[in-house]
């Protein structure tokens, strides 16, 4: 077996080969949760299977995910076990001509059955193939060689940072293993009789898995049929019918895009909640519970809503998705809008009002649509409203509708700027606001249905969160106290997981723990000092990005501490 320290070291190497390859091409990809999701919901285990000898006494392979326990592979301590006999395995398989990308698990265990020279109980993690070595073992606890005691990880806390655990990427391939086994001489055997509380020698326990899937084979499209594919010109609600199939995660959207912007995205089936995007990423990626979610494959009628854009002529592209988002081109033509116009429109909105305007809005700070923001800052929007030829409409009140940046927000309306006389106009956004994607619009016509120019910006702002820490010098043996306040809201109604930092001033930092902020965003948390100094150390709140927190990833402020 390799020692622990071995395997850091290869853990490092692989994380700097995964930086070199993040640059390269990738095909689609999409993540499976396994027994738990990263917000704590019990999960199925899709995808593992397990391997136990046969009329083998006291060897477990247990699957207690469905009652919020976890994938356990262990040796019990009634009996003993003899060496390389005795092994217990949890298999992971990516499905036929998938790869798994990246890989974070959740795990716990211990190796407490002991051992002698000859025979000792051991637990460890590897990939792509099973057996122990440099080249596939990337994880391990053996009472040969340094396993704490009383075991890795915390049995109390499934999704603590103690138990997470990324995977090298030099590991990554078609399989992961979860082993425990009596090692050593063959034809010796482990001891019985030293085990821990649940009278296991040797466990280890997945609480939880997130497993990034690629898959390059995508879904293709045929029999494309409807009013939407064939009509000259098309109003109110149009269809579009076409078979489709997918090798791999299965069909899971149709996408509507008219001149180059999404205005529709349709799950023709959800299997019953298995083909459902359960979220919760921090990457963009879909989720969800099953290796293969979606159905293979799928007949699809799908309406259209024509009234989501103005009159005209459009360049529309439908296309189906698969669950790893693969894009096939379903129909790619002209359209012509032609929907009924109101017999009596409102009042002009504004001077030189135009059905035919063109709409700019950029953020005051950069010219990219998205804004990455500090919690707290006020930022500005401007922009320009003018008919054809550049002549300037002013006096025009624009319609702005902001959506915060988490599941299941609803749009809500913002005051209206107003253009001045060359067209011209500012919009600054209050304090305080969430992440968001902004919307703004221009109608022809004071209370006209649709508008007929329009522009989307997104706002990204960091979590802002605060920290105290009392006393600033302290000794081996005493406590530091940690309290503070996440900012924002809504915040989730369990609380918001946070993640507490330290580092020696200028170095790396490092999760020693993970809370929750309650009641109004407060939190709290002490540690205590295991080890003497003299040192300093810095510590620091981390804010990650979840789906129902709708702000991006920030940070509290910096206290330092000294230990003497």
């Amino acid at each position: 077996m390799w020692t622990m320290r071995r395997i850091a070291q290869a853990a490092l190497m692989a994380g700097l080969v995964s930086l070199a390859a993040a640059a390269s091409a990738r095909a689609g990809r999409y993540h499976v949760y396994s027994c738990r999701t990263p917000s704590g919901e019990s999960a199925p285990v899709d995808g593992w299977s397990e391997s136990i000898p046969k009329e083998a006494l006291y060897d477990y392979a247990k699957d207690t995910c469905g009652q919020g326990g976890a994938l356990v592979a262990a040796l019990g301590d009634q009996t003993t076990h003899a060496v390389e006999t005795d092994r217990v395995t949890w298999m992971f398989s990516a499905p036929v001509g998938d790869v798994i990308r990246g890989a974070t698990l959740w795990r716990a265990g211990d190796a407490d059955g002991g051992g002698t020279l000859k025979a000792f109980y051991q637990y460890w993690l590897a990939g792509p193939n099973e057996l122990d070595g440099p080249t596939n073992l990337f994880d391990q606890c053996s009472s040969e060689f340094e396993c704490p005691s009383p075991g890795v990880g915390n049995l109390s806390q499934p999704l603590s940072s103690s138990n997470r655990l990324s995977v090298p990427a030099e590991h990554l391939g078609t399989h992961i293993y979860l082993n425990v086994s009596c090692g050593g001489q063959p034809g010796s055997s482990c001891q019985p009789g030293i085990g821990d509380s649940h009278e296991y020698a040797a466990v280890v326990y997945l609480y939880a898995a997130d497993l990034i899937l690629e898959q390059s084979a995508g879904p293709s499209a045929s029999s494309v049929s409807g009013e939407l594919a064939s009509a000259p010109a098309v109003s109110g609600t149009s269809d579009v019918a076409f078979d489709a199939s997918d090798p791999g995660a299965g069909v899971w959207e149709a996408t509507f895009s008219v001149d180059g912007n999404v205005v529709q995205s349709t799950v023709p089936d959800e299997e019953g909640g298995r083909c459902r995007n359960v979220g919760q990423t921090t990457d963009g990626l879909a989720a969800f519970l099953y290796l293969q979610p979606c159905p293979p494959t799928e007949s699809v009628d799908v309406p259209f809503n024509t009234t989501a854009v103005s009159n005209g002529a459009h360049h529309l592209i439908v296309s189906v998705i698969d669950a790893a988002g693969n894009s096939a081109p379903v129909l790619d033509r002209e359209i012509d809008v032609n929907n009924p116009v109101p017999a009596h429109p409102g009042p002009a909105n504004g001077t030189n009002a135009s059905s035919e305007a063109t709409l700019t809005a950029r953020w005051a700070s950069t010219t990219k649509e998205h804004l990455t923001s500090g919690w707290g800052k006020t930022e500005t929007i401007t922009g320009r409203l003018t008919a054809p030829g550049g002549v300037p409409i002013g006096g025009a009140l624009l319609d702005v509708t902001a959506t915060p940046a988490y599941t299941g927000a609803k749009a809500s309306a913002l005051a209206s700027p107003k253009t001045g006389a060359d067209g011209r106009f500012e919009l600054r956004l209050p304090r305080g606001e969430s992440s968001r994607t902004l919307r703004i619009a221009y109608r022809a016509h004071i209370g006209d249905a649709l508008p007929v120019a329009t522009r989307t910006l997104t706002l990204g702002v960091r979590a802002g969160v605060s920290l105290s820490v009392a006393p600033h010098t302290t000794s081996v043996g005493r406590s530091i106290f940690f309290k503070g306040v996440l900012k924002g809201a809504p915040q989730p109604a369990g609380g918001k997981q946070l993640v507490l930092e330290a580092r020696s001033p200028g170095g790396e930092w490092i999760e020693f723990n993970v809370i929750r902020a309650r009641a109004h965003g407060r939190y709290r948390a002490s540690y205590r000092f295991k080890f003497p100094g003299p040192a300093r150390y810095q510590f620091r709140v981390l804010c990650k990005q979840e789906a129902d927190f709708p702000f991006a990833e920030g940070a509290s402020n910096l206290v330092g501490v000294r230990e003497r």
